[in-house]
């Protein structure tokens, strides 16, 4: 866990350079992608930039597609800004939308609703398969399954979706709009959004919020308490900081969740410091992400696992039960459950920061001259971090609610 923590460090460390005003203007990145080593094949988005076709059909896509509007945090200046940067375009997503601006607190029972519609027309494509025909038409059917699969997989992407939006409405907590040329303010900075910090820190548990606060440390280093402070950095290694704090949150609520239940029954096991290198050694292994914003990873040589690791890590009673866990268990917390799950991670990270165009050069590096550059201070990158988190914890919450009443989550 820490391990990957580091991970994104490094990243930041390697990747998010300082850099003055440009003189010309940067070609805009436009989705980012993460995920962790998977046990099902998923989505690989080519490292080279998009095709015109592609790009056409993402606009005719856009048009489609609803932008949920409301607010019911204080924060919010204008009551028509979108509470959230990601379009739900399915029927059951349009339809949840409509919940959210209307009585978002009855956006669970909703879900429910759609869960049961789901699993009733689930129920009735068995039947049939058992009752289909041979030849010509066993092939028609199979297809219209297919198409069927594919619906079922996108509305289950956007009522985690809902889930998840849902939370931070409860919470309070408005989530960060998408960062586009319109949302920078006179002085060019992108992070007009409010910072929300105490309201982050009630939403997670004390130990998981030292794990949190570590987290932060190793990505702002002596920047982590600078609130005024603004750089101009890369677009592209921002959203891969979003996309890895996203995954890291899921992980971490998903070790605290056992963590908190073993500490009321008091079963807690006794950790040891010296199992620390096995784990950092195991993350390092099996979260590696990947897709457009995280595939560019494979070519950002992690160089610093070791040199002043410990050093850097505040300790904890939620790190060092995590050094219990052995090689398995540690490899089975570090795994994204669904496909659903992974593909709303790269979705959330797109939707706010765009599709980015990754070129390599001859020698397989990531050529960085058309990153785009943003300008936003280190108070806006601690808020963009605390919020991955948080919706990672929430998205870990979202997929087990809808696991218990529509099964879909690989064993």
């Amino acid at each position: 866990m820490e391990a990957a923590a580091a991970a994104t460090a490094t990243w930041v460390g390697s990747s998010l350079h300082l850099h003055p005003p440009p003189s010309s203007s940067v070609t805009r990145s436009t989705v980012y992608a993460a995920r962790p080593r998977l046990s099902f094949p998923i989505k690989h988005y080519s490292s080279l930039a998009c095709s015109r076709s592609w790009n056409k059909r993402m606009v005719l896509e856009s048009r489609r597609g609803i932008v949920v509007r409301a607010s019911s945090s204080p924060d919010s200046t204008d009551p028509s800004d979108p509470i959230a940067p990601l379009r739900m375009e399915s029927p059951t997503g349009q339809f949840l939308s409509q919940i959210l601006i209307s009585h978002p607190h009855l956006v669970p029972a909703a879900v429910e609703q759609q869960l049961k519609q789901l699993q009733t027309e689930w129920d009735t494509e068995q039947k049939k398969e058992e009752l289909s025909a041979s030849g010509t038409d066993l092939v028609l059917y199979r297809r219209i399954a297919e198409v069927k699969a594919n619906e079922r997989k996108r509305a289950l992407e956007e009522i985690l979706y809902a889930l998840v939006v849902q939370k931070f409405m409860d919470a309070d907590v408005s989530l960060v709009p998408a960062i586009t040329p319109s949302s920078k303010n006179s002085s060019g900075q992108v992070d007009t959004w409010p910072s929300q910090e105490e309201k982050f820190k009630q939403l997670h548990s004390p130990e998981a919020y030292e794990m949190i606060q570590s987290h932060l440390a190793l990505i702002l280093g002596n920047r982590l308490n600078d609130s005024k402070s603004v750089a101009q950095i890369s677009k592209l290694r921002v959203g891969q900081v979003y996309a890895a704090s996203v995954m890291y949150g899921y992980f971490l609520k998903r070790v605290d969740e056992r963590f908190q239940l073993e500490k009321t029954m008091k079963i807690l096991p006794n950790g040891s410091d010296s199992e620390g290198s096995s784990i950092e050694k195991a993350v390092r292994e099996d979260i590696r992400p990947a897709g457009d914003y995280l595939a560019v990873s494979s070519h950002l040589e992690v160089s610093s696992w070791s040199g002043g690791f410990g050093n850097r890590i505040k300790p904890s009673w939620l790190r060092t039960y995590l050094m219990s866990f052995d090689g398995d268990t540690l490899q089975r917390f570090a795994t994204i459950r669904s496909k659903e799950a992974v593909s709303i991670i790269e979705k959330q990270t797109e939707a706010l920061f765009g599709r980015p165009e990754i070129v390599l050069t001859p020698q397989g590096t990531v050529d960085s001259s058309k990153d785009e550059l943003i300008k936003i201070s280190f108070a806006g990158l601690r808020k963009l971090v605390l919020e991955a988190i948080t919706f990672g914890s929430f998205l870990w919450d979202g997929e087990s609610f809808v696991d218990s009443r529509y099964h879909f989550v690989m064993n």
